[in-house]
């Protein structure tokens, strides 16, 4: 068996594991350790696990030691440098005319490496950038391109819900989100509503997208039209907790003439007393589901949500884009 604990750094928010040792460590402990990029400095969270080499799968890094005062002195400081640094880089990238911008900073523990993040739209050369930072701080530079989520992730926030970003406070990785979930969870489709601080869909559309999906399985769509003891219908509305859909009955099919007329009463049933009609049938109104139904060749990843419902509209896994009335 081997004893991990848990430590996280300050540039992420995932947990990686060490092997504490003889090191008598509490959850909130800071610690330093060897890693990749040589030693730095993390807080250890939670206590000590004791897991199967085999369940693991990987050899595990022994922590150096606990942080002393003077560790933790040396962390404060380089991060009072990295606030005197980003100006300048902000600087050197103006003068060199780069389309780039710049997130964040950050020291290596040991004061060797001096790191730059930055965002940019197209593929940027950064070779006399980086000669220039190493003129001026006579350190290693290393200059890391970041996506607009990891954007999201360094800056920090509050998101619509009013809360803290979950990529800042607590969400360890970043899993694809498309504009199906939104449409499974009966949202709107306005970019507005459905848009991170980031620009692309919000993580959070992921947290309950598998209970929506398996509530709404028998569930007809809405525009579907269904087969009810009155006869054919079309659904108006879909309650996917209740297990309930309301229709108005097809009274007058639609002709080359005359316009579909439905009836004014809203009948209700359960999702059991309705029969969903076969894919070719008529009907395909507005929100209807169309001849290919559901499919389409749409890989599942967070792009932005303008380009989604924009897909997702000629993939027909939409026919509207609803616009809420302010």
């Amino acid at each position: 068996m081997l004893r991990v604990i848990a430590v996280k750094f300050r540039t992420s928010q995932k947990n990686y594991y060490f092997d504490p040792g003889d090191v008598v460590l509490r959850s909130g402990d800071y610690v330093v350790v060897e890693t990749s990029r040589g030693q730095e400095i993390g807080q250890v969270k939670g206590g000590i696990l004791e897991v199967s080499e085999s369940e693991f799968g990987k050899s595990v890094k022994r922590i150096k030691r606990k942080a002393t005062d003077e560790d933790i002195e040396t962390d404060r400081r380089n991060l009072e440098r990295k606030q005197e640094a980003i100006p300048v880089c902000k600087q050197k990238i103006a003068e060199l005319g780069l389309g780039m911008k710049l997130i964040d900073a950050e020291y290596t523990f040991d004061g060797s490496k001096l790191i730059f993040y930055f965002t940019a739209e197209k593929r940027v050369d950064f070779r006399d950038l980086v000669k220039d930072l190493a003129g001026y701080f006579h350190k290693r530079i290393e200059l890391r391109q970041v996506g607009v989520r990891d954007e999201a992730r360094l800056l920090g926030g509050f998101g619509s819900c009013g809360r803290e970003l979950c990529c800042k406070g607590w969400l360890q990785e970043f899993e694809p989100v498309s504009i199906k979930m939104a449409k499974v969870q009966n949202l709107s489709l306005n970019p507005g509503k459905i848009s991170g601080c980031c620009g692309r869909l919000m993580c959070c559309l992921k947290y309950e997208n598998d209970v929506y999906a398996e509530l709404k399985k028998g569930l007809p769509n809405m525009g579907e039209y269904v087969e009810t003891a009155l006869g054919k219908a079309k659904v108006v509305d879909v309650s996917i907790f209740r297990g309930v859909v309301r229709v108005r009955n097809v009274e007058e099919e639609r002709t080359r003439e005359n316009p579909e007329r439905l009836s004014g009463d809203v009948f209700e049933y359960g999702k059991d007393e309705v029969r969903r009609r076969p894919k070719d049938g008529g009907g395909g109104g507005q929100g209807g589901r169309g001849g290919r139904g559901g499919r389409g060749n749409k890989k599942d990843a967070a792009t932005s949500v303008s380009k989604e419902i924009a897909d997702a509209l000629k993939d027909e896994l939409i026919s509207v884009v609803v616009e809420e009335q302010a």
